[in-house]
């Protein structure tokens, strides 16, 4: 194909029995896995989860990398944690930050009852919790991964890359090492909030404090942060919910 568009799909039922045979023709994911996917799909906010096929990409890409050590930003009830943890194995280990107590302890239930023990969950803010972290560690992250709040993924992005750095008393993430966030799409809208965008709702549109477009502008600001920023190379991959991917040069 010589343009970038992707037409490959002439409908939506063809679209999705593509995405259908992909995941079948990908490495299965782990039953326990499977199961507590299954159990987060019948709770109110099972929204907040990714899905079984990109995780099966998630571990694919963690292993493609050799990733070892894994930040995860935003746990929620642990689903994504767990396809981290397979992805680094036994002699790995996954930090995962949430900030609800709840859902962290979700989590931590799940884990044991998996018999999943190279996983922490860190509670409280994150905007908190990775400069304190950054202090504590030992040795740096191969990959982080945010889905957790919107609106402060700019302030995530400019907080992992402070303390990076070669001057950095402990980097958080080692150099060449993978930023990888989700939700930067946003169903399409924060590329298109169009009328020819069905997503582009009033309510994902709304300036009232606290509304979703107050989310669409920080995702476009960090989109356009990571992708000009000197020290990244970068690589937005539109599947999914939009996957924004940087590798860290320094």
């Amino acid at each position: 194909m010589k343009d970038n568009g992707t037409h490959l799909y002439p409908n939506e039922h063809v679209s999705e029995k593509v995405t259908d045979y992909a995941f079948e023709h990908s490495t299965k994911l782990p039953d326990y896995i499977t199961k507590h996917h299954a159990w987060g799909s019948d709770q109110p906010k099972a929204g907040f989860m990714i899905s079984p096929f990109q995780t099966q990409f998630q571990i694919w890409f963690a292993k493609a990398l050799g990733a070892k050590r894994i930040l995860e930003i935003g746990c929620y009830i642990g689903f994504s944690a767990l396809g981290f943890s397979e992805a680094v194995g036994p002699d790995g280990h996954v930090t995962t930050l949430e900030f609800d107590p709840e859902y962290a302890q979700i989590a931590r239930e799940t884990f044991e009852k998996n018999g999943v023990k190279n996983v922490e969950v860190i509670v409280g803010d994150a905007n908190k919790s990775i400069p304190e972290l950054a202090l504590a560690i030992d040795q740096p992250y191969d990959l982080i991964f945010i889905d957790a709040d919107k609106i402060s993924y700019p302030n995530y992005l400019a907080l992992i890359l402070s303390l990076s750095t070669s001057t950095s008393q402990v980097r958080l993430l080692k150099s060449g090492g993978t930023i990888m966030a989700d939700n930067i799409l946003r169903r399409g809208v924060v590329a298109d909030r169009s009328a020819s965008n069905p997503n582009a709702t009033p309510e994902e549109l709304s300036t009232e404090k606290g509304g979703r477009a107050e989310q669409l502008v920080a995702l476009d600001r960090f989109n356009k942060e990571l992708v000009q920023n000197e020290r990244l190379e970068t690589f937005l991959l539109p599947l999914f919910d939009g996957l924004g991917m940087g590798r860290l040069k320094d």
